[in-house]
């Protein structure tokens, strides 16, 4: 299983990527939005988790452009410190599957990871 992991801090990627890889999934990185958007549309990742902000573009406006743009049903985890129920609502009115506030623990993306793919195959 394919992971793409948007994330602007080299601290939180790194923690992620070496979570998800113990735990056997195939890691991919994306260090801004633009270049997550390059990855999704080339690697078709099966799953995504993405940072609301992030340079080029920001978390919300990559699940706008898999979910309307790309047509992608991959499902979509938000990781953000903005939790803001603002923020969060229109997270999932864009199509976003789950809403994850920063700091969180490895153990608990793992677990949402493991929970989503289980329900989209």
């Amino acid at each position: 299983m394919k992971v793409l992991v948007c994330e602007d801090d080299e601290m939180v990627l790194k923690m992620v990527e070496f979570k998800l890889e113990k735990e056997g999934y195939q890691v991919i990185l994306a260090k801004d939005g633009k270049e997550a958007i390059e990855k999704i549309d080339s690697l078709r990742p099966d799953i995504i988790i993405t940072d609301i902000m992030m340079p080029y573009l920001t978390g919300l406006e990559i699940v706008h452009k898999v979910r309307k743009q790309l047509n992608i049903k991959v499902p979509i985890i938000i990781v953000s410190s903005i939790g803001l129920e603002k923020t969060v609502l229109e997270a999932f009115q864009l199509g976003a599957d789950d809403f994850i506030t920063k700091p969180f623990s490895p153990n608990e993306l793992s677990v949402r990871v493991k929970r989503l793919l289980m329900k989209s195959y």
